[in-house]
């Protein structure tokens, strides 16, 4: 019987810090839950899970994989603990600084560890299919459009920007629009068009599960590998 992967779950309290933690409930997910990291905690155990603040980071107990979808003045710490223990990191943090960006990169040459704006598996996959299209269609018209909720602040996505970046690797140039409206958990479309003919390349997510799913998916894929910076793409 395969060994569980240990992980630790950073940002417990938001969506998809909830999420992993109901799934990890589940006996399939092939991951246990050893800490559970929030800025603030109410109950010190819940189901089980020992639950630390934000301060009380470095206290927590050895784990193979940090999980980390919380907010960028939260990144560098996890990060920091990933490198003394060791340990692979998974983030979907956005919003992150330049010079965090730089230090995730020289992180990537002593734990292995994998940043995605989307932990979709259908999304890993839609982007090689805009950086393939793109490059096949050189001068065609690229555009992409997202939509989400209400509550979402960033526009355009984190998602957006990097289905942009694979457009761009095959030579397009993506103008944007962002839609916000109501309960929408994430819709994107990539549309190349020319004279007479356009071609639409659509992801569209109607439960959020899916995120943490993919989350969960890449902890159990990295564990154990060289160090590296890893893209969800070589994790299928």
């Amino acid at each position: 019987m395969q060994t569980q992967v240990r992980v630790l779950i950073h940002g417990a309290t938001g969506r998809m810090g909830q999420a992993l933690l109901r799934l990890c409930r589940e006996d399939s997910s092939g991951c246990e839950v050893v800490a559970a990291v929030a800025r603030t905690v109410g109950a010190r155990v819940v189901e089980g899970v020992p639950h630390f603040t934000s301060a009380e980071l470095t206290g927590v107990p050895a784990f193979d994989v940090a999980i980390d979808f919380s907010l960028p003045e939260g990144f560098d710490a996890v990060l920091a603990l990933c490198q003394a223990r060791g340990a692979a990191l998974v983030s979907g943090t956005t919003g992150l600084s330049a010079a965090q960006k730089a230090r995730l990169e020289a992180a990537a040459a002593h734990i292995p560890l994998v940043w995605a704006s989307n932990f979709s598996l259908g999304v890993a996959v839609l982007h090689d299919l805009v950086a393939r299209a793109s490059a096949l269609l050189p001068g065609w018209d690229c555009d992409i459009v997202e939509a989400h909720h209400t509550r979402k602040l960033d526009a355009p996505s984190g998602t957006a920007l990097t289905l942009g970046a694979a457009a761009e690797s095959g030579g397009a140039h993506p103008h944007y629009a962002s839609l916000r409206a109501g309960d929408i958990v994430g819709e994107h479309l990539v549309q190349f068009a020319t004279a007479g003919e356009r071609i639409e390349l659509i992801h569209r997510a109607t439960n959020r599960d899916i995120f943490a799913r993919g989350a969960l998916h890449a902890a159990r894929r990295l564990n154990g590998r060289a160090p590296g910076r890893y893209r969800l793409a070589d994790l299928l």
